[in-house]
Order: C-alpha cells, then sequence, then structure tokens
C-alpha cells in the first residue's frame, strides 16, 4: 500500500448495531465504517487499502463477540467489483449489498462469485423496486426499511409480497417499536435490526419485584460518595456468587499477580474503591435482566457509563465529576431492562440531583447520552456536531468511545455468572 494510502485510512471507526431472531435471541450485528471525520462508508479506489480497512475493522468490532454471531458488512459497488469480500471470513460475515448499487453486469458477476465461492448475500434497503430483482434472485437476505416505507403495515406487506424468491430471509430494519416488531414477526420476517430492543415497552401497573428492589436499592447504594471498604466486603460477602466472580475477574484481568487472590479485602485494595465499585455495579446491572435482549442492554449501559466517565479525561474548562457521568451511563437503560418509566424508576432511588438531571433533562450529562447513542445509531454527522459544539476533538472523543467498548467488553466478560458448579461457598 503507498504512504498515501496509509495517511487516507490510519484512522477507522466502526460502529455496530445488533440484529435479533424472533425470540430476541442475537443473531449477530451490521458494522457501520467511518473512515476520519467524514460521514461516509469506506469506499476507495484501491482494493487493497479497502480491504484494510475492512479488515482491521472487523478486528476492532468483534473483540469480546461470541464466535456464533454473523456480521454483516455494507458493500459499495466498487467494493464488489474488486472482489473485497474474499478477503473476509465466509462463515462470519454476510456481504451486504448497498441500495445505490447498479444491478450491471459487472456487479452482478462480481456477486456470482461471491454466491459460488460460499458467502451469503443481503441486499439493503428492499421496498419493492423492479430494478433491484436481479440481486434480490441472488440473495438469502432481503432488508427491509421499515422508515423508508413509513411503518404503514400495507407498504410493508406490499413489500413483503413483492419479494419474488423463496427460501429467503426477510430481515426488518430500522425497527423502533415493540408493535411494529411483533407485526413483522407475524409477517413471517426472521431477523430484526433497530431500536426497539432499547426502547422502553411500558407495562401499566407494573411493579417491581422484591429482587428488582433489593437490586436498585444496592446500586444506588454503590452510587454513595461515602461508601465505605468495610461496607462493600459485606456486600461481596452477602453473595457467594459475587464473590466468586470478583476473584474469577481479578485473577484473570492482567493485574500483573504471582498468587491468586482469594481474601476480598485484599481484592479491594490491590483495585481501588473506584474500580471495585464500578466492577460491582456492572455485575449488578448485568443481573438485573439476564435475557439475550437484556445482556445486549446491559452491554450498552456498561459501554456508555465508561465513555461518558472518560470525558473527565478530555482537556476543558468545565467542572467534572466521573462518578456522576459513570451512574448517568450505567443507568442510562434502566426503563428498557425494567419496562418502567425512568421518573418512576428514579422515585425508588435517592440519587445525586446532577445525575437525575443527566437521565431526563437538559445538561451536558445527558448531551453526552444523546452523543452516545449516536454512535450506536451510526448517525455520524450528528456525533461531529455535538462533539464540536462541545470544543471536543472528534479524533479524541472517537479514541475514548473505542476504549470504552473494549473496557465494558471486559468487565461484561466477567460480569456473567458462572455455571452452578462453579460458585464456591
Amino acid at each position: 500500500m503507498s504512504d498515501q494510502s496509509k495517511k487516507s485510512y490510519e484512522k477507522v471507526f466502526v460502529a455496530r448495531q445488533p440484529v435479533f431472531r424472533p425470540d430476541e435471541t442475537l443473531w449477530g450485528y451490521e458494522l457501520l465504517f467511518r473512515s476520519g471525520r467524514e460521514n461516509m462508508a469506506v469506499v476507495v479506489d484501491e482494493s487493497e487499502a479497502t480491504s484494510s480497512v475492512i479488515a482491521d475493522g472487523l478486528i476492532m468490532a468483534l473483540e469480546g463477540v461470541d464466535e456464533s454471531a454473523r456480521i454483516l458488512i455494507n458493500f459499495p459497488e466498487q467494493m464488489l467489483l474488486e472482489d473485497v469480500g474474499f478477503a473476509l471470513p465466509r462463515e462470519t460475515c454476510v456481504i451486504e449489498i448497498l441500495e445505490n448499487v447498479r444491478p450491471s453486469k459487472k456487479t452482478l458477476a462480481a456477486v456470482r462469485r461471491l454466491k459460488e465461492a460460499g458467502y451469503t448475500i443481503a441486499v439493503d434497503d428492499y421496498f419493492g423496486q423492479p430494478q433491484l430483482k436481479p440481486f434480490i434472485d441472488l440473495a438469502d437476505i432481503v432488508k427491509i426499511d421499515l422508515l423508508e416505507l413509513g411503518s404503514d403495515p400495507d407498504r410493508v406487506a406490499e413489500a413483503v409480497e413483492a419479494v419474488p424468491v423463496s427460501g429467503v430471509e426477510l430481515l426488518g430494519e430500522k425497527v423502533e417499536d415493540e408493535a411494529t416488531f411483533r407485526f413483522l414477526k407475524d409477517l413471517g420476517f426472521t431477523l430484526f435490526q433497530g431500536f426497539f430492543f432499547s426502547k422502553p415497552e411500558i407495562l401499566p401497573g407494573r411493579k417491581l419485584s422484591a429482587n428488582e428492589t433489593t437490586k436498585l436499592q444496592l446500586l444506588s447504594e454503590l452510587s454513595s460518595e461515602g461508601l465505605e471498604p468495610a461496607r462493600l466486603a459485606e456486600i461481596l460477602q452477602s453473595d457467594p456468587s459475587l464473590s466468586y466472580r470478583l476473584f474469577r475477574y481479578i485473577n484473570s484481568v492482567g493485574f500483573g499477580l504471582r498468587s491468586k487472590v482469594t481474601s476480598l479485602k485484599r481484592a479491594i485494595d490491590m483495585m481501588g474503591m473506584l474500580q471495585a465499585k464500578q466492577w460491582l455495579r456492572t455485575v449488578v446491572l448485568a443481573d438485573m435482566n439476564t435475557t439475550p435482549k437484556g445482556g445486549e442492554l446491559a452491554f450498552m449501559a456498561v459501554h456508555r457509563a465508561r465513555f461518558l466517565e472518560s470525558f473527565c479525561s478530555l482537556s476543558s474548562d468545565k467542572p467534572c465529576n466521573t462518578d456522576v457521568l459513570f451512574i448517568v451511563g450505567l443507568f442510562s437503560l434502566l426503563d428498557s431492562m425494567l419496562g418502567m418509566k425512568m421518573v418512576d424508576i428514579l422515585e425508588t432511588l435517592p440519587l445525586d440531583d446532577e445525575v437525575k438531571r443527566g437521565l431526563t433533562s437538559e445538561s451536558d450529562a445527558h448531551d453526552y447520552l444523546h452523543l452516545a447513542a449516536c454512535y450506536e445509531r451510526g448517525q455520524w454527522e450528528e456525533t461531529v456536531r455535538i462533539i464540536e459544539r462541545h470544543g471536543l476533538d472528534v479524533d479524541q472523543v472517537d479514541a475514548i468511545y473505542a476504549r470504552a467498548r473494549i473496557w465494558a467488553q471486559e468487565m461484561m466478560g466477567h460480569a456473567s455468572p458462572p455455571e452452578e458448579a462453579d460458585v464456591v461457598e
């Protein structure tokens, strides 16, 4: 690769959006690439440079992801023509043909080469356009854009009927609420992408269970500035599973230990109160909802928490409280996890007013929370706008978002409950 190519593509950013099955288990992710500060998919002239960008981005995005997860990657026309797809593992990656690719002799030949080699082919943004039929005939997955169809049931049904190939999986994209999710299931869709899973489905009259109340109270206590190490040790001692998971974490994450730690006091001393509290809050949150959908929500919340906290490391004249920002991010999806309004949840938690403002009203913390959501959705223009409004550097914020994801993956990897046989008394 030329020096100019290296310079052009050394800054790569990747967002990932989950794709669910009808039972809300995770099928995989779509990767959304941004190169540098531009709001763009990675479209380049040199296939070597393109392959490097995709391969590096793939490695970045798949840290901590289950090996069975499938990965959708957008392919513009030039990527198809240059056979870039062959640089990717066919067992994992799905080649997604973007909506603006023309079904010419050359592009159809390129798609056939991939298909014959065993790659899964997806067609993006289909809503009945006859010009896309040649691609549909080769597709394994057809993505139907709900927002393009105005989420109108009749138009969606017409688009489904227009898919001329039997045996093709239908993927509903930009599914924004539970009602649409259920409607698509009834229509025969088998894959679902969008943020319906992160929007609260409010259940009228729902009350917190005793277990949920206990966990919320524990989260509140762990968010108190006055929490003492002795009290933290008491909390851990009250639950053998928590103690086990702490030992598993501290003995495996590179603390440079010569011998295993088996004392709670020593574990807390080695981690420090801040890290110990962060770890325990992560574990408690992960236990709030143990469904696959809940696991994705917990990961997003922990990622947001670390991302928001990291703003304090950026040069700024504004006062910054790392713990407040961490809590705002961590609690930001409790409404979706519990099926209750955030204001009702906050009534049960004696939290600092600054935290409540961050979760419910205009403040810098709430703005950072919105920024995290824009990253999650791949809304690149909006991410740049918010970052620049705060007088921050886009590359710096990109870096802390990426590092926060790595940290969340590590924390969540040690937050899941151990197998029953592994619990030590």
